[in-house]
């Protein structure tokens, strides 16, 4: 029977070259003192404001592997742990990404960790405290964590509710950093950087993102990421007028409202 490390569905991956990040803040060296204490973190901001993106500088930087997991609904602990396949007329063990993880001594990134399902949070609650351990009790093994291995879990309380909050149980597991989306000549700086757009243009769609985030809880459950800016910038530095390219890459993005639409494109050609 092959072993369960030559069957990993989702391989921990080395990082080849710098992924960029611009700090805003410690987060850089709260990350590195969490990961030389084998402490688990916890990333809590809005969407696109960068959080994968620094884990994977991190990982990066302290040169391990990394594994990322995009948590939805249907996601369960098997997904994670693994489970026991026919493979070739023989039953065999396929390791999931988070006991991958642990056996490569890797990162190990839940993402948006409150959208899975509840039963994945007593697989990691182990993993996050001072035992370090993954039980897989399917196979009656118990995998302890190298020193290498580091846990990093995030979620968007924008997005929270009483069906999908992270419970005390598993926040108090975790060392926190907050992110936000970054100062203003910053981002301009990362829209630079990431599309090829002038700094002049890059200014522009930083104010009018900042004008959309203004309507956060007025029509808009978020405003325009710096994801969703350097996907303007992008298509802007591509040949495209910059109102086509709000409009395709941030407008209808951010909302399917008739009414909301109207605003953010009055927004844009108030601007452009």
């Amino acid at each position: 029977m092959p072993s369960p490390d030559s069957l990993v569905t989702l391989a921990p991956q080395r990082i080849a070259s710098e992924p960029y990040y611009q700090p805003t803040g410690d987060e850089v060296a709260l990350f590195e003192a969490a990961h030389r204490h084998r402490l688990p973190m916890l990333l809590k901001g809005p969407t696109g404001c960068g959080k994968t993106r620094f884990v994977e500088h991190m990982a990066w930087r302290l040169d391990r592997p990394l594994v990322t997991v995009a948590c939805h609904d249907d996601l369960t602990a098997s997904d994670l742990v693994g489970r026991y396949l026919i493979v070739g007329g023989q039953t065999v063990w396929i390791d999931g990404p988070l006991a991958a993880a642990v056996r490569g001594g890797a990162i190990c990134y839940l993402d948006e960790i409150v959208e899975a399902r509840k039963d994945t949070m007593v697989v990691i609650h182990p993993l996050a405290d001072g035992r370090r351990i993954l039980p897989i009790d399917k196979r009656g093994e118990v995998l302890h964590a190298p020193d290498d291995f580091m846990l990093v879990i995030s979620y968007n309380p924008g997005y929270q509710s009483v069906l999908k909050e992270l419970k005390q149980s598993t926040r108090q597991r975790f060392i926190a950093c907050e992110f936000d989306y970054p100062d203003a000549a910053t981002e301009a700086g990362i829209v630079v950087r990431e599309s090829g757009l002038t700094p002049e243009l890059a200014a522009k769609l930083v104010k009018f993102a900042r004008m959309t985030r203004n309507l956060k809880g007025n029509g808009l459950d978020e405003g325009a990421s710096t994801r969703l800016l350097v996907h303007a910038g992008q298509l802007i530095a591509a040949g495209l007028s910059p109102a086509v390219a709000c409009r395709g890459a941030i407008a209808q993005a951010i909302t399917d409202d008739a009414e909301t639409l109207a605003a953010v494109q009055e927004l844009s050609a108030s601007l452009f």
